[in-house]
């Protein structure tokens, strides 16, 4: 089989093509990025960021999941937040989806907790806020007709209520189970039952991110790979266009961009669709990738300037070194899941032993 596939990876040589030799770069470059030196700030400030990480092992007859997240405060000295659990979960076709959930929730939490608790000026995000609110509804299973039926004010409230008491794990569960949203016993349709645990993850985190965008100008939303290509129109994304023409130290232009009309919210829809994101391109040094940064509100040139060398304060090699220090914090390995299946003297066969005989 490896011969065929050898083949046929000689006949593909080449199919990812490159951009079109005859493309003007330079015009598409012009007014839209900028090569200029990025200076330090000269305030005082706090800031923190966040990640999170998921990783999971598939037996016979579940999956063993761990799901976590991190904040890292400077303010003058290093501190940390973190939020994490285990889970027991059936074979799901969604599971990636439902463990991204639940992982956005810890991130969310331990950034309130960041900014709450510590009064950060600012808090960087790994990843981007526009995009998760543009994915808003889960793709993963149908909205279950109960749980249509009660996305009201009652099942709000009782959110709001338990969010506000509770800063850690999931509040989701206990609303589920105190107010009867499953319409059978877990155990006869254990699939049917994750299908609300996904729809109630998702309202949580909706929540969530409503209440952490009222701290919006204190929000730093930074990803390393974007599939956005509105910046240049290319079928290849803006960030890769960049990568690949640009080298030194600088920005794009400046976009203002809005929730697409047609995201569904099943809370706080004119809220989440009257949001302005400031988006733009940087490079912090010479040579080292392109990062995409979303501010949630419409900022002006100069404050967007001015945020840049706050960013650019505490980077290594061109990226934000808190973002990198919580995402090897909390990063769940493989060997890591080996680690918390001995400790929890979880033994159950894989099937894949077998193979290997």
């Amino acid at each position: 089989m490896l011969n065929s596939l050898y083949e046929k990876a000689i006949a593909k040589r080449g199919f990812i093509h490159d951009i079109d030799s005859k493309t003007d770069v330079e015009s598409q470059l012009e007014y839209k990025w900028f090569d200029r030196e990025i200076l330090e700030s000269n305030c005082d400030y706090s800031i923190a960021a966040g990640d999170g990480s998921f990783n999971k092992k598939k037996f016979l007859t579940t999956n063993f999941c761990a799901v976590g997240a991190e904040s890292i405060i400077y303010d003058g000295k290093i501190k940390k937040i973190d939020d994490s659990d285990i889970f027991d979960i059936s074979h799901i076709s969604f599971l990636d989806e439902l463990l991204s959930n639940y992982m956005s929730i810890y991130e969310l939490k331990c950034a309130l907790r960041a900014i709450k608790d510590y009064d950060v000026d600012y808090y960087m995000i790994d990843g981007s806020i526009l995009g998760d609110l543009q994915n808003a509804f889960p793709r993963g299973a149908k909205l279950p007709a109960k749980l249509k039926n009660n996305l009201d004010d009652i099942l709000l409230s009782e959110f709001e209520r338990r969010l506000s008491i509770r800063k850690y794990g999931l509040v989701f569960p206990e609303i589920r189970d105190t107010l009867n949203l499953v319409e059978f016993p877990k155990h006869e349709n254990s699939n049917k039952f994750e299908e609300y645990n996904l729809h109630l993850a998702n309202v949580e985190k909706l929540i969530l991110l409503k209440e952490i965008l009222q701290y919006r100008k204190r929000i730093i939303a930074i990803s390393k790979t974007s599939s956005d290509n509105e910046l240049f129109g290319w079928n290849i994304p803006d960030i890769a266009f960049l990568d690949k023409f640009t080298k030194k130290q600088g920005m794009s232009l400046i976009k203002h961009r809005q929730v697409h009309e047609n995201a569904a919210f099943p809370y706080f829809n004119d809220f989440f669709k009257s949001i302005t994101f400031t988006v733009f391109y940087i490079r912090l040094q010479d040579n080292k990738n392109v990062l995409k940064v979303e501010l949630p509100y419409k900022a002006s040139k100069e404050e967007v300037f001015e945020l840049i060398k706050k960013i650019n304060d505490l980077s290594v090699q061109g990226y934000p070194y808190l973002l990198n220090k919580a995402h090897n914090d909390v990063v769940i390995t493989d060997k890591n899941i080996k680690e918390l299946l001995k400790i929890a003297k979880i033994y159950e066969t894989t099937n894949r032993e077998v193979m290997s005989w």
